[in-house]
């Protein structure tokens, strides 16, 4: 409480902004760009500034704020984890599609487009199918056909409805996995071989021929060693060229963006390149899961301003890093962070060893943290010639 008490008193002024655009300027009063929304200042340059939704605090009657800046705020939106198989396939054959379908039509009402999250990963997979194969009772013809029943009646259930759909999530090992050169990971992997990537692809195509499919990501915000043995983003740059080879209807590669402040990240001029490279396949691109999280020391949970405001100031700087060089790449349609409230956010429950936090946009208390403020400024003052209008693609056939 200390600490939200100090991030809520230091931003008093920046709160009398106001969060929300909900009443029009008078005839008579000038134009004031930062009264304005995230929603409504990205959709001047045609982006799309979005955030995972917690279907709990979109239900949760005695949290209306969450829902007041979710409708304001946000012109895109991603379920965090009801279209996630585990939640949408509890039961072998039995789907309950009541919580994604709250979804789906809440983001319908606020007039936002929807990203699709997600529909092959080797992560939140339904008990009975993991069980299913380690005990042998699913063999691999099986689970082929398994894998492609449910990534069709997921696409075709929401046909339509879905902008964007992560087909393929974190195919991708890590250069400290084992082994350490970079290859494809998981469960998918291990029993079907990499082609399914491949598959799912086409089978998410069959089932919709207008949604934009997406591979997905993260530790793919630049290039490093341009080594795939050990350069993350180039291997899914060269496994996404080898599917556009092969005919694959992949139309674009979504870089998470999940950062820290205790890391030495990347500048605007680097990323700017990897989305430029990606978009000279002919691929859209986008961030999909933006959060900058931070070491919540002893001196961060007491309150400390010594300590919590170098954390804000990089937190921003990284927002303002990965905004930036999607603004200035046509083909980086959308612009999606994972969670707009420290309230809600996912890090504190994941990194806890030592403990992270402070990962959002907005505190616990829903006030406006700089982060927001410098995303806010990014859109007021870009603009042409550096800033161009978005390209639209078209689903590849």
């Amino acid at each position: 409480m200390m600490l939200r008490r100090w991030i809520a008193t230091g931003m008093v002024a920046v709160a009398t902004l106001g969060v929300l655009n909900a009443v029009p300027a008078a005839a008579d009063r000038p134009y004031d760009p930062a009264a304005q929304t995230l929603r409504t200042l990205g959709l001047r340059h045609g982006l799309y500034i979005g955030t995972a939704v917690d279907t709990a605090a979109l239900n949760d009657p005695a949290d209306p704020r969450y829902r007041e800046i979710l409708r304001a705020e946000f012109s895109s939106a991603t379920a965090e984890n009801v279209m996630k198989w585990e939640a949408l396939e509890p039961t072998r054959g039995s789907y309950d599609w009541g919580p994604a379908d709250q979804f789906v039509a809440a983001a319908q009402r606020n007039g936002q487009r929807i990203r699709g999250h997600v529909l092959v990963w080797h992560n939140q997979l339904p008990g009975w199918l993991t069980t299913g194969v380690e005990d042998g009772s699913i063999g691999t013809t099986e689970l082929r056909e398994i894998l492609r029943r449910h990534v069709t009646t997921v696409v075709k259930r929401y046909r339509g409805k879905i902008w964007q759909w992560d087909v393929v999530n974190e195919a991708v090992s890590d250069p400290w996995d084992t082994p350490s050169t970079l290859h494809y990971k998981g469960f998918w992997a291990r029993h079907l071989g990499p082609g399914y990537i491949a598959d799912a692809f086409r089978w998410a195509r069959a089932a919709d021929p207008t949604a934009l499919l997406f591979y997905n990501d993260y530790n793919i915000e630049a290039f490093g060693s341009g080594d795939p043995a050990d350069d993350k983003t180039q291997f899914v740059y060269d496994m996404a060229k080898g599917l556009l080879a092969q005919g694959v209807p992949i139309d674009g590669v979504g870089s998470q963006g999940h950062l820290g402040t205790q890391y030495g990240n990347f500048d605007t001029l680097q990323v700017a390149d990897a989305l430029r490279r990606f978009a000279r396949l002919g691929l859209a691109t986008a961030f999909t899961e933006v959060d900058v999280r931070s070491r919540m020391t002893d001196g961060v949970q007491a309150g400390d301003p010594e300590e919590i405001n170098p954390r804000l100031q990089a937190s921003a700087a990284n927002f303002h890093v990965l905004l930036q060089a999607c603004l200035a790449e046509p083909r980086c349609l959308s612009f999606t962070v994972w969670g707009f409230t420290d309230r809600h956010s996912w890090v504190p429950g994941w990194f806890d060893d030592p403990p992270e936090g402070l990962a959002t946009i907005y505190d616990e208390d829903y006030q406006p943290k700089r982060a927001y403020q410098v995303m806010k400024a990014d859109l007021i003052y870009a603009g042409p010639p550096y800033v161009l209008p978005r390209v639209a693609p078209k689903p590849r056939r």
